[in-house]
């Protein structure tokens, strides 16, 4: 097997990389190693032995991934303020070809990308993350994962049911119909950006809660914020469009749901997502880490 022949096998599984690579770690940049790390070992291998090329690249990649996840971890421990996933801009996210299709597997998909789904993987071991990922995201059997982490099939199982039940109790619930949770979120949005304190709270569920990710390199609260009142009060004091003649605002799909990026002379400022259920918004997230939301200058 020629050089040519390497690149082309890669290049047709990185979808499935980038997606096991995003999913286990939440973040662009650190995805992005991992994928271009198991790009060198499948360059230096020998591709003639390899049977399974995508059972080889995905094995390498999810190794690699644990690898990283592990050392990423250190670092939260001294994160200023609430850490979010870093936010990326889909249609619907890495893993693109199952992500097109319409149906119960694209909407499985669209929902193991989410932003409230990544936060609840955060609080899983590594492995546990990794069993999730790959039978929840992407169906991987039983037997292939466990060749994959070199466990036996039932531990396999095991990890995978307390993983399951871990995601099932902590992970909100999703608003059926994506038009009408797009409806919703944009009409929220909107009112945030007027300071329609009244329209907020006709908005936000009793219990709603508000997450900053700023990494303390910009305002945002440093706790989370919990109640209607509160989250409504802190979005009408900080949005009013009149106040901010320097913002520009767009909507963009990203991580398989509505969100809303302001821009300062088409600096990325502030990012927003909400999670949507039985007609209320539930959590809003807003990203004000320079970092994390760089990407979608332009």
């Amino acid at each position: 097997m020629n050089q040519d022949d390497g690149t082309e096998v890669f290049e047709e599984h990185r979808p499935v990389l980038d997606g096991v690579a995003y999913r286990m770690l939440g973040r662009v940049a650190d995805a992005e190693d991992v994928v271009q790390e198991a790009w060198l070992r499948w360059s230096s291998a020998d591709r003639g032995r390899v049977r399974e090329p995508r059972a080889y690249l995905v094995r390498v990649t999810t190794r690699l991934a644990i690898d990283r996840l592990r050392q990423v971890q250190a670092r939260k421990e001294t994160y200023v303020g609430p850490w979010l996933p870093e936010p990326l801009l889909t249609d619907l996210a890495p893993g693109s070809a199952r992500e097109r299709e319409d149906g119960a597997e694209r909407a499985v998909l669209a929902e193991s990308v989410s932003l409230a789904v990544l936060v609840v993987l955060e609080s899983l071991s590594p492995l546990e993350r990794a069993v999730f990922v790959l039978r929840e995201a992407f169906g991987f059997p039983y037997a292939e994962i466990a060749e994959v982490l070199e466990r036996s099939e039932p531990a396999v199982r095991q990890l995978a049911g307390r993983a399951r039940r871990h995601v099932d109790e902590r992970k909100p619930r999703f608003e059926v119909d994506p038009r009408q949770q797009r409806e919703l979120t944009q009409g929220f949005l909107r009112a945030a950006i007027d300071g329609d304190l009244e329209a907020l709270l006709g908005l936000l569920a009793p219990e709603a809660r508000l997450v900053a990710d700023s990494a303390g390199r910009a305002k945002a609260p440093r706790q989370i914020l919990f109640g209607a009142d509160k989250v409504g009060r802190f979005l009408a004091a900080v949005g009013p469009q009149g106040r901010m003649p320097s913002f520009d605002y767009r909507f963009l799909e990203i991580n398989g749901s509505q969100g809303l990026l302001a821009t300062v002379d088409g600096v990325p400022d502030t990012l927003f997502l909400c999670d949507v259920a039985d007609g209320r918004i539930q959590s809003v997230y807003v990203v004000r880490n320079p970092d994390k939301i760089a990407r979608f200058a332009g």
